[in-house]
């Protein structure tokens, strides 16, 4: 077994030999270790110490991430026919062992006995938080339910994990399995060159040299609706790609997430009755700030409230100038992103395909890096060779001034065949220290920007930059803390509606004069971003920003009601209480064959289910956080400094709110996020 790559013992893993049969042997081998060492460890009727017990279980959660993180990220990355039923094979075996832990009355009562020992009073902040949250996480787990509703959690348990796994894979399938291809290029007439060559490139990658491919990856779909003069080619992409997955559309049936949406909701709410809980929505507040559904549905209503005039507003703006500008008597689905776009180039004289060449990946990269530097006051730069799935990765390192190595980071870009969408960042190694021994965090920070095109570098979309900053804020948070312990070290143990704070912190800059002027520079001349280019995009921030706030309210109001409502008996109909949802707080309604439900990995496949509201509680944390900066001098380095230490660097080892507080000097306002988005209070 030690040629298997999965099982030698190292923090970067060895990508380039990982093959798809080293996977579920490699996997069994880790499971079947770790079982016999925990067997071993509670033998042991000695007090439970830090040192003699909770370290040594770090250790085997350690030694089953080694294997499991690499499998996991490959699966998303470079996902193959043959990797993809490995990771299936392991899922239910993982899925086992974790409710195995979960209900180990054994393992349960060594945690007590040390939260109840002497020995509790001894240990710090963090390493008490750690122990408090394991308590918690074995409530959670259903330890204390009786033989048979146990037996019955874990197979809840094991069901969700390969439900959850099936919704991505439906719809990874049927994103890439559209497609439309065309011999001239007239067809997409208003695509701009980057579109027309990214569309002439998907070809050549498909064996058709000399065509044009349009195809549902987000850089291509979103380049025909914003761009493409053809209403009814807009049309036919917008069909297929909100129609992914589901029973309507091109695809209809095909790789349907119907009946897995049911089934995950079914076995979410049995699994949280079984808890006690009332329904999912409660048990998954149990790990966040808000204290119950209603409080997130008051807060998320609240918003709407006042952000639903300015969105109306917006709406009505938008149907003016299509009617009076484009001949456009009715706006469309298909429409609203195109006549968004000639709005925003008639109104702020700014073209977003114009911005382009002055956002080349190294400029923005070494902007980003310039400035976390100049706020965190730590450096940036190349990391040493290590193996990667794909020759555009790139790996880096952060070292403190005095030369310390701080953590390191695979930068994984651009969208590609067999890679999942979207854009997140997930850790390849959590800060640890004992002993002698110091793991230092590894980061995978993954986007789908657009990629190079011939000799071209890339050249990104301003939403693209954003969305790069806001991973590497997630990043930042997993990779600059300084907590010893991985269960509250970096991101782990913060509450998940406070988890986007810094990402979303980080967005801030990408709105700023002073930051953009690091890294905004033109990719052939080096000139930088013109000042009255400059004055428009930061003037277009606004731009629909009622519509926008009352978008992602939508979708967060849904998935709480739906995991606080669902009832497998009436049944629930998904579809009629997204449209009840929409009667009540959007402006914009879709058409009635949009499946958007259906294509929603946040909550049926990510970690956002009843939780999906953490992204608007979470921006209101990172606007009065970025405010801070605003009053004190963006660059001011006691202000970098007061939120590396209070947010960055503690991760998860206290509450958020008291972090929080801790750096605002009082509780959060909602004032700073509606002023951003020029939305009066």
């Amino acid at each position: 077994m030690s040629s298997n790559p999965l099982l030698v013992s190292t923090d970067h893993p060895l990508f380039a030999q990982i093959e798809p049969e080293h996977v579920l042997p490699a996997v069994e081998s880790a499971l079947a270790a770790n079982r016999r060492a925990i067997d071993e460890l509670l033998k042991d009727a000695i007090p439970r110490t830090w040192e003699r017990f909770v370290e040594p279980l770090t250790a085997l959660d350690e030694k089953l991430d080694r294997v499991w993180t690499p499998v996991r990220h490959l699966n998303a990355v470079a996902n193959s026919k043959e990797l993809r039923a490995a990771y299936n094979a392991c899922l239910p075996k993982l899925s086992a062992y974790h409710t195995e832990l979960g209900h180990n009355v054994r393992l349960y009562e060594a945690w007590k006995s040390l939260a109840e020992g002497p020995q509790f009073r001894a240990l710090n902040t963090a390493q008490r938080k750690v122990v408090l949250d394991t308590l918690r996480d074995f409530r959670l787990s259903g330890v204390a339910l009786p033989p048979e509703q146990k037996k019955r959690f874990a197979e809840i348990q094991e069901a969700l994990s390969k439900l959850q796994s099936t919704f991505e894979e439906n719809l990874l399938d049927a994103t890439h399995a559209w497609h439309l291809d065309f011999d001239d290029e007239k067809a997409l007439e208003g695509l701009p060159p980057s579109g027309l060559a990214l569309a002439r490139q998907a070809a050549e990658e498909a064996g058709k040299p000399g065509a044009y491919r349009i195809t549902l990856d987000f850089p291509s779909y979103y380049g025909v609706m914003c761009h493409c003069r053809d209403q009814a080619l807009r049309e036919k992409v917008y069909t297929a790609y909100v129609t992914r997955a589901s029973d309507q559309g091109p695809q209809a049936g095909q790789w349907d997430n119907s009946a897995v949406m049911h089934d995950i909701l079914r076995l979410r709410l049995e699994a949280a009755q079984l808890l006690g809980y009332a329904n999912f929505a409660q048990e998954s507040l149990a790990t966040k700030m808000a204290d119950s559904p209603e409080q997130v549905i008051d807060f998320l209503s609240d918003l709407a409230n006042k952000g639903k005039l300015a969105a109306e507003r917006d709406l009505s703006d938008l149907r003016t100038f299509a009617a009076q500008e484009l001949g456009l008597d009715e706006l469309h689905a298909w429409d609203m992103a195109y006549t968004s776009e000639r709005l925003s180039e008639h109104r702020f004289a700014l073209e977003q395909e114009a911005l382009k060449p002055y956002f080349p990946v190294d400029s923005v990269l070494q902007g980003l890096f310039t400035l976390t530097e100049k706020l965190f006051d730590v450096r940036i730069a190349q990391g040493p060779e290590v193996e990667t799935w794909h020759k555009d990765i790139r790996f880096y390192e952060i070292r403190d001034p005095d030369g310390t190595l701080r953590a390191q980071f695979y930068l994984d870009l651009y969208a590609r065949q067999h890679k999942r969408g979207g854009a997140w960042m997930d850790e390849c190694v959590s800060r640890h220290h004992y002993a002698d021994t110091m793991r230092y965090p590894i980061a995978f920070l993954t986007c789908n920007s657009t990629p190079p095109l011939g000799e071209q570098p890339a050249l990104f979309t301003h939403d693209e930059v954003i969305t790069l900053f806001h991973e590497f804020g997630h990043g930042l948070h997993h990779m600059l803390t300084r907590i010893d312990y991985p269960a509250v070290s970096g991101i782990n143990g913060v509450e998940w509606d406070a988890v986007e704070l810094p990402s979303q912190f980080m967005e801030n800059w990408c709105w700023t004069r002073e930051a953009l002027d690091l890294f905004a520079r033109h990719y052939e001349t080096g000139e930088t971003l013109p000042e009255a280019m400059l004055e428009a995009l930061l003037a277009s921030r606004d731009f629909q920003a009622g519509m926008q706030m009352l978008r992602q309210i939508e979708f967060s109001l849904f998935d709480m009601r739906l995991h606080q409502e669902y009832d497998p008996a009436l049944p629930t109909d998904i579809q009629a209480l997204l449209n009840d949802v929409r009667d009540t707080v959007a402006v914009v309604k879709p058409p009635a064959f949009n499946r958007f439900q259906h294509s929603f990995t946040h909550i049926f496949g990510g970690g956002y289910a009843a939780g999906y509201y953490s992204y608007k509680w979470a921006e209101v944390l990172s606007a009065d956080a970025f405010a801070r900066f605003e009053e004190d001098g963006l660059f001011n380095p006691a202000t970098g400094h007061a939120f590396l230490h209070s947010i960055l660097e503690r991760g998860g080892s206290q509450p958020a709110a008291e972090l929080f507080r801790e750096f605002r000097g009082r509780e959060p306002s909602v004032d700073a996020l509606l002023r951003h988005h020029g939305i009066a209070a």
